[in-house]
């Protein structure tokens, strides 16, 4: 299911923020694993990482996770006219906009003084989010090098 048009295509390939959100994801990718291992240890008790580091790394996570929702927001706005929610990636902005309302609340969480128990499950709801929403932007890229083989085969015939 192609969402680009042929001139969309090309401003997107053109585009600085395709750049930043292709340097920016593989980071947030390793901030993820980071905090996921660092929660889990923490969880596990095995007296590796304090509670400190585990709402250091969801802080990191919730910051970066922030910046690629604005600079995609960028990018739509480029390429589609639209800030957030344009019809080509409304279901992954859904899925951003759920991941991000679940990062924040572990802050929510914590400032209403929530155990430690309540942040560390949370945390682990936020990652969990996370992994939903980047499976959808991974199914997103793989229909769209399928579009692109396409529309450039015909381009070729």
């Amino acid at each position: 299911m192609p969402r680009y048009t042929p001139e969309q295509l090309a401003k997107r390939n053109a585009s600085v923020w395709t750049d930043v959100q292709l340097i920016l994801a593989p980071i947030q990718f390793f901030v993820f694993l980071g905090g996921v291992t660092v929660t889990y240890l923490y969880y596990q008790d095995n007296q590796v990482f304090s509670f400190y580091w585990v709402s250091i790394a969801i802080l990191f996570k919730t910051f970066l996770f922030a910046l690629l929702f604005i600079t995609g927001a960028y990018f739509e706005k480029e390429i589609f006219g639209k800030w957030v929610f344009s019809k080509e990636f409304f279901w992954e902005d859904i899925g951003s906009t759920i991941a991000g309302a679940f990062h924040l609340l572990y802050f929510v969480f914590a400032f209403m003084g929530a155990s430690e128990d309540v942040l560390v499950i949370e945390a682990f709801i936020a990652y969990s989010t996370y992994v939903a929403n980047a499976l959808q932007y991974l199914v997103r890229i793989v229909l769209e090098k399928r579009n692109e083989k396409r529309l450039s085969a015909e381009g070729a015939s």
